[in-house]
Order: structure tokens, then C-alpha cells, then sequence
């Protein structure tokens, strides 16, 4: 198949969907595909063996970290010369109705994905009274296509909900070689503790934007005497955590990568997740991957990962954060119970590699491609 794949995000940003879209260009080409990725400008021009064709943008105001690209003519002229099968819109806002576009004029079948909830992000932003127009418009950009896919149970009954047609599950996935628990060092521990290594040990990981809720783990920490918190990562909101933070054991790790992202899920007691606006939280499934104990709000699409009690914590999103942290104390305390989450984590990361996830992608491609025909 030859797929022409539109992001509004891809390399060198370090976001969960990027992460999905390098292991899925990865996989498709290995196994006789063409993909042509069209992306905001990011400076490849290549990845995998894949074209990555990059449209010039600017930083969003608000999220300067993220590049909005606009629609151009010479996108329509690089789709003929590249003859795709099937076009695959991921959360068509700017960039993506290109695709949707040119899907229509050239005759190609198009499926579409949705895996940030940008009408929850709506409320973190001031701009809550716009999050009804914003569904109307997704729902019309959707609806375009053939087949929709969500990345979590919640979200899929959440669009159809809002009345998106033709939804589907696209199904976990994570890279369980690169988060494993063998991978957990004192000399991470230390670095992350900032030269405590025997304090207790929470660890975030993801942006650090103001849509994440990441203040809600100051009363956590408050809460245990001499814990120490990572944050790894980076983003528009870092300043206000800064702030926000100040005068405890914080520590601004900023990026790690590869087997330094891996060490430090696995060497951390917890990792702390206070989002309410998750599609999936695939950075939940590379913790666990590691061993490392997740306690996480129960919304969104974090149920489809985490079972209160067997492979982690769940707290509800709109209590009072006393149930966080709560949860929080008796995993540092019950040594029994907690190698048996941990156990139980990596077992449930290791029902869900990467290639089960592209391997499903190819299938409903295929079926699409199948039904146009």
C-alpha cells in the first residue's frame, strides 16, 4: 500500500502521538509499504525509509512549542507524484483538511484518527465557550471520512456521542523492550532524587502544559515526608510550575530519551498522573512497561490501561486529591503489594506491542481501501 500520512505534529517534537506515529511509519515500511508523512516543517526529511514532507508553519500562540502549517497548493501537487492508496488524517484541525480536501478531489479513501481532546483542553485555556463550536467543527471534518479511529474505549463512545460516524478502536500499543524494568539504576535514581536516593521517588513524564493539571501533585508531595518529584520533559507552562513548585523537592528534568526515559520509569516508586483530558495516556503504558506503579485519575481513556488495585491506582478526577494521595502512601508502604502491582503492570504492558496496533491499522486500511473499490 502507498499511505499518505498528515499530522499536525511529527519529529523532532516528542509528544504520545508522535511516539505512535514513529513506531506505525516504522512498522508499515518494514513490511513492503510506502508512507509519505506531511507534517509541519520540523528540519527531516526522512524517517524510516519514509518521505517526510514538511510544510512551513508558525508557532501556536498559545503552545509555541506546537507549529500550525496551512493548506498549500504544492501538497496536492506532491500527493499525485506520490499516487497514495489511502490518505490517514491524524487529528485534522489545520494542516489535516489538506487531506481531507485533496481526498476528495483525487478520489482517494480516506480514514481519519483523533487523539488529543481539544475540547477539554478548551476549559485550561479560557476558552470554554467555544468547546460546542469546536465538536460541530470536528464532527464536520470527521465525518468526511470513511472510518474514524480513537485510540481508547471512552473516546469512541465520546465521539459518537457528539455524532462522529463510522468510529472505531485502534488499539494500544507500546515499546516493551525500551520500558523494562531491568532498566532501573541507582545512578538514575540518584540523578532524579537530585543525590537523594533514598527518599521516596514520584516521577511525571509529558508536557508541561497547563491542560496536564500537573499543580494537582504539590499536595501529594507535601504529603509524604522527604519525598522528592521528577518532572520529565518540557513545555509552554513550565514557568508557572516553576512558580508553582518553588520551595519543595521538584526537580525540571526536562527530555530524556530512549533508554534514559526508560531508566527513569523504572527506577522511580510512582508516577503521578493528574490529567483529565487523556484520549489514552500512552505514557501510563510505557510506565507500567517499566514497573513502575501508576497512580492516575480515572478519566478519559486511562480505564482502558489501569485496573484500580491489580496493575495500579486510580483516584476520581473531581474529588479532592486527598484520594491521590491516599493512594499514594499505601503504595509506599506495602512492599508485598506493590511488587505485585508492578508484576502485574509489566505483565499488561506486554499484551500490547506496536506491531499487534500497526498490524490492526494495515487491516482496517485494507478494508477501506476494499470498500471504495
Amino acid at each position: 500500500m502507498r499511505i499518505a500520512l498528515f499530522t499536525e505534529t511529527f519529529l523532532p517534537k516528542v509528544d504520545g502521538i508522535v511516539t505512535r506515529l514513529r513506531h506505525t511509519v516504522d512498522y508499515l515500511q518494514r513490511h513492503g509499504n510506502q508512507v509519505l508523512v506531511i507534517a509541519p516543517e520540523g528540519g527531516i526529511t526522512e524517517h524510516k525509509g519514509a518521505k517526510v514532507y514538511g510544510v512551513t508553519g508558525f508557532p501556536l500562540p498559545l503552545y509555541p512549542e506546537l507549529k500550525v502549517a496551512l493548506p498549500r497548493p504544492a501538497i496536492g501537487y506532491a500527493l499525485e507524484q506520490f499516487r497514495p492508496d489511502i490518505i490517514h488524517v491524524v487529528n485534522p484541525a489545520v494542516l489535516g483538511l489538506s487531506g481531507i480536501f485533496y481526498s476528495k478531489v483525487l478520489k482517494i479513501p480516506l480514514v481519519a484518527s483523533y487523539h488529543t481532546h481539544l475540547p477539554q483542553y478548551l476549559q485550561h485555556y479560557g476558552l470554554g465557550m467555544l468547546e460546542g463550536l469546536l465538536w460541530e467543527l470536528l464532527k464536520g471534518a470527521h465525518n468526511q471520512a470513511e472510518l474514524n479511529l480513537c485510540t481508547s474505549t471512552a473516546m469512541v463512545e465520546e465521539l459518537s456521542g457528539h455524532g462522529i460516524e463510522r468510529v472505531d478502536l485502534w488499539q494500544r500499543g507500546v515499546d516493551t523492550e525500551l520500558f523494562h524494568p531491568d532498566l532501573a539504576s541507582v545512578e538514575m535514581r540518584s540523578r532524579l532524587s537530585q543525590n537523594h536516593p533514598e527518599s521516596p521517588l514520584l516521577l511525571y513524564v509529558g508536557r508541561l502544559s497547563a491542560e496536564k493539571e500537573i499543580e494537582r501533585i504539590k499536595p501529594i508531595l507535601q504529603a509524604i515526608p522527604g519525598a522528592r518529584l521528577a518532572l520529565v520533559g518540557d513545555g509552554p507552562h513550565r514557568q508557572n510550575l516553576e512558580k508553582h513548585f518553588a520551595g519543595t523537592n521538584t526537580y525540571f528534568v526536562g527530555y530524556l530519551m530512549g533508554k534514559e526515559l526508560g531508566s527513569a520509569f523504572a527506577s522511580a516508586d510512582a508516577f503521578i498522573f493528574p490529567s483529565r483530558t487523556e484520549t489514552l495516556g500512552l505514557v501510563l503504558l510505557e510506565a507500567m512497561a517499566a514497573g513502575c506503579p501508576v497512580i492516575a485519575a480515572r478519566s478519559g481513556g486511562i480505564p482502558d490501561i489501569v485496573t484500580d488495585g491489580v496493575n495500579g491506582y486510580l483516584f476520581e478526577p473531581t474529588a479532592d486529591i486527598q484520594e491521590a494521595i491516599n493512594a499514594t502512601v499505601r503504595l509506599l508502604q506495602e512492599q508485598q503489594e506493590v511488587t505485585q502491582i508492578r508484576k502485574n503492570a509489566r505483565q499488561e504492558a506486554e499484551n500490547w506491542g506496536w506491531a499487534a496496533a500497526t498490524r490492526q491499522l494495515q487491516d482496517y486500511y485494507q478494508k477501506v481501501i476494499g470498500n471504495r473499490e
